[in-house]
């Protein structure tokens, strides 16, 4: 059996989607599935089991990529197309059967959505891959026990972030003798690229103890660095559902993205939301007792929380 999966260009959305291919490599063992996927996302996936293949969609102008992606996979016949972009290439391709995500805002969290792709009543949750060459260079980079605690600073645009002097101050409540993870290690991630850099170099000077590892990691080692860590903090972004899909602790720090419908998702996560109008609020108006507090519960600790 061969499957076209065609999914996401950014590394939230295609980590949200593999909970959908979770769910098809369980139900179809000797399947075989080519993944369609934007280039920054290409991650996600080199470890997934029985991947045939990764075809990179980077886009073109007058959107000959998908004429480019046609050419790849047309002259195959495809037992099952699941199409997460809701483009018109599962019908001009031969497919057996085909699954296409409908376009338009709709309310509820994400992986319900796609979940409604293959008519699954229950979402399946989103996973990571990644391999023991991976996780070695995870424990050569975070030696000990830690406890580490990872933040992620940055995000894909300036009004998702927040301050850096609150992760900062954040990381000290936690890691503070009376704090949840007393004695923690920060962990510095964040994607490669000048941008990146600037967003994380205040938190960098003011933790100078910290282990910096931005733009120096490929995803499924970022995946195996934050399965060693007790807690990820970070703005709405890739890392974020990445930590989430891990299993980790994950805080995600939400304003004027809607936490209802990109909350990280995982069996220890939670969303914690600046204060003002759902999806509209400014990331300043989110203070650092708020983010501690939840910090605090989602650990299933206590620690004195900040007014």
């Amino acid at each position: 059996m061969r499957i076209l999966f065609v999914t996401a260009t950014r590394i939230g959305d295609a980590v949200l989607s593999t909970g959908l291919l979770d769910h098809l490599l369980r139900t179809y063992p000797e399947a075989r599935i080519t993944v369609a996927c934007g280039p920054v996302a290409e991650g996600v996936f080199s470890r997934m089991p029985r991947r045939e293949a990764t075809i990179v969609l980077a886009k073109q102008s007058f959107s000959r990529h998908w004429l480019s992606l046609w050419r790849q996979v047309a002259g195959r016949r495809w037992d099952l197309v699941v199409d997460l972009r809701g483009s018109a290439l599962a019908w001009l391709v031969p497919a057996r059967r085909r699954a296409v995500m409908r376009g338009g805002r709709r309310p509820g969290h994400r992986i319900g959505h796609l979940a409604g792709v293959l008519g699954l009543q229950a979402a399946p949750h989103p996973v990571v891959w990644f391999n023991q060459a991976d996780a070695a260079r995870a424990a050569s980079l975070l030696p000990g026990s830690g406890p580490f605690v990872a933040l992620g600073p940055s995000a894909n645009w300036a009004g998702k972030v927040w301050p850096p002097e609150r992760f900062v101050a954040l990381f000290a409540a936690l890691a503070a003798p009376d704090g949840p993870l007393p004695g923690a290690r920060p962990v510095i991630l964040a994607g490669p690229g000048a941008l990146e850099a600037a967003m994380v170099a205040p938190v960098l000077e003011a933790l100078p103890g910290a282990l910096d590892l931005s733009g120096q990691l490929e995803l499924p080692e970022a995946a195996a660095v934050l399965s060693r860590c007790a807690l990820f903090v970070g703005n709405d972004s890739g890392l974020m559902h990445l930590s989430a899909a891990a299993g980790v602790p994950t805080l995600g720090l939400f304003g004027p993205t809607p936490a209802d419908e990109y909350a990280p998702v995982g069996p220890r996560a939670r969303a914690v939301v600046a204060d003002g109008p759902a999806g509209a609020a400014p990331m300043r108006d989110l203070p650092v007792g708020k983010a501690l507090e939840a910090a605090v519960t989602l650990l299933g600790g206590a620690a004195a929380v900040p007014a």
